[in-house]
């Protein structure tokens, strides 16, 4: 893994590019933002790019009452103005797979250990059931 060197005030490029991404984000309207999470989508190489369509129109159809955004540079999905969900491509983490992450807004409790963020390499009908499932739970 390639290590990100430091600036002169102590972030990496990466930071700072999410910084600006973020600030971004919190200046753009309500009208704009299934367009930027498409916009965002359409950036992500596959088959990262591939699931997120899916996972997008999965959201979209089983939970209409979900607002799109862009949250930290990453496809989110809210509720009265708080992420309810994200997906996070495995570029950006540098990591071996993307995700499906849920906040704590999410209505999954259950007990005293839940899990709260999937690991996605490839997505079937049964994996768009269960996230469809988890969404709807989500929600409450």
């Amino acid at each position: 893994m390639k290590k990100s060197t430091k600036t002169a005030k102590g972030l990496t490029k990466e930071e700072i590019s999410a910084m600006k991404e973020r600030i971004q984000e919190l200046n753009s309207g309500d009208a704009e933002a299934e367009s930027a999470v498409l916009a965002k989508i359409d950036q992500m190489p596959e088959p990262d790019r591939a699931m997120a369509k899916r996972i997008h129109a999965v959201i979209k159809s089983g939970a209409p009452s979900l607002t799109f955004r862009l949250w930290y540079g990453m496809p989110a999905y809210s509720k009265d103005g708080k992420v309810i969900c994200f997906f996070q491509d495995a570029n950006k983490s540098k990591s071996r797979y993307a995700t499906l992450g849920f906040t704590d807004k999410a209505n999954l409790d259950d007990g005293a250990m839940w899990p709260v963020t999937f690991a996605l390499k490839k997505l079937t009908a049964t994996e768009e059931a269960k996230i469809a499932a988890l969404v709807k739970k989500a929600v409450g």
